[in-house]
Formats: structure tokens, C-alpha cells, sequence
């Protein structure tokens, strides 16, 4: 069957999510593996959203509050920031 026309929304979440000391390598398996064949169909849209959740329950100094925000805005994040609990 072929699909015209037809908008496909694919959300993959990982039970596991990526390996925060090794994101890399599972990204790179996930493109290889998932994304590769998304991007190969003709007139393909795709988008990639990456979420990042950090738990620390001692709090962030101000100095890695500064440097993740700082590199965040540099890499054009749509949006970032910390909470307080």
C-alpha cells in the first residue's frame, strides 16, 4: 500500500531513554536504524526534538546554572531553563 498525502507523526520514547554518559553512540544508532529510513521517502519533513531532564535533588550550583543556560542559548535551545523546588 502506498501512503500519498498522508502527514506521519512518530514519537519514539526509549523506557530506557538515551545513556546520559553516552548519548552519542545511541543517537547515532537511532539515525542508522530509524531516522535514515524516515529521511530517504520522497518529500519527507522530518523533525528531530531532543528533551533533556536532569534531576538533582542537592540543587545546581549557580555555576553550572550559568554554564548549561549560556551553552543552551548558544546552541539555539527554543527553550531552556532550571526549576526550584
Amino acid at each position: 500500500m502506498r501512503w500519498s498525502w498522508f502527514v506521519v507523526q512518530l514519537s519514539v520514547r526509549s523506557p530506557r531513554g538515551l545513556d546520559p554518559t553516552r548519548p552519542g553512540r545511541d543517537a547515532s544508532k537511532i539515525a542508522e536504524e530509524v531516522i535514515a529510513h524516515l529521511v530517504g521517502l520522497v518529500d519527507a519533513e522530518v523533525t528531530i526534538t531532543l528533551e533533556i531532564e536532569a534531576y538533582v535533588p542537592a540543587g545546581v550550583s549557580e555555576h553550572v546554572v550559568r554554564t548549561v543556560t549560556e551553552n543552551a542559548r548558544t546552541l539555539k535551545f527554543t527553550s531552556q531553563g532550571f526549576e526550584k523546588e
